[in-house]
């Protein structure tokens, strides 16, 4: 990466407020599976699960950060710790262990890392790594976890070179969404 990018936190209702950047991010990082005419991979249904995320009183801890280059946004990743009862475990199928013990919240054990995304025209520049860390930075959760399809190979890699490890598997319950295996990362204390 040649200059770093200037990062920017918002919380759920400031990042409603650039809804439309949120928005262009996504359509210039995910042009392949827009393409792919994958009714999950839409702009509307992305934007859907966008608005879910950061209704008001959704999302407590909700937080947005975006990559800017020279001035103009790169990549985007947010995410939230999850609460009590969380929904964001409805369905998980462990490889390993007791669901009910791993699964138990109290709003803060574990943050849910929902996205990573970098502009197609900025890829190979660390630019997702920089965007991972800074929002995973001084975290106070135990762990983390986030979703990744099983045959995304690229991703895939990256998240185990940063220190992910796969728990298991759900299907979250949006409309069409695929089957995602379940990583997770421990965060220092």
């Amino acid at each position: 990466m040649t200059a770093a990018p200037e990062m920017r936190h918002y919380t759920a209702a400031q990042a409603r407020e650039i809804r439309a950047t949120v928005e262009d991010i996504y359509r210039r990082s995910y042009t392949e599976a827009i393409a792919s005419g994958d009714p999950f991979d839409s702009p509307e249904a992305f934007m859907h699960r966008f608005d879910a995320y950061t209704a008001p009183d959704r999302l407590p801890g909700f937080d947005l950060v975006v990559a800017y280059l020279d001035g103009a946004p790169a990549g985007q990743s947010w995410g939230w710790p999850l609460r009590p009862g969380a929904e964001g475990w409805d369905g998980v199928h462990l490889d390993d262990g007791d669901t009910t013990q791993f699964t138990a919240e109290d709003g803060h054990r574990t943050f849910a890392l929902s996205e990573i995304m970098v502009c197609s025209e900025h890829t190979g520049r660390g630019i997702a790594r920089a965007l991972h860390d800074e929002l995973l930075r001084g975290r106070p959760e135990q762990r983390a976890t986030l979703l990744v399809e099983p045959d995304n190979e690229r991703a895939y890699a990256r998240y185990r070179k940063w220190g992910w490890y796969r728990v298991g598997w759900l299907r979250p319950g949006w409309d069409d969404a695929p089957v995602f295996d379940a990583l997770i990362l421990d965060l220092p204390l």
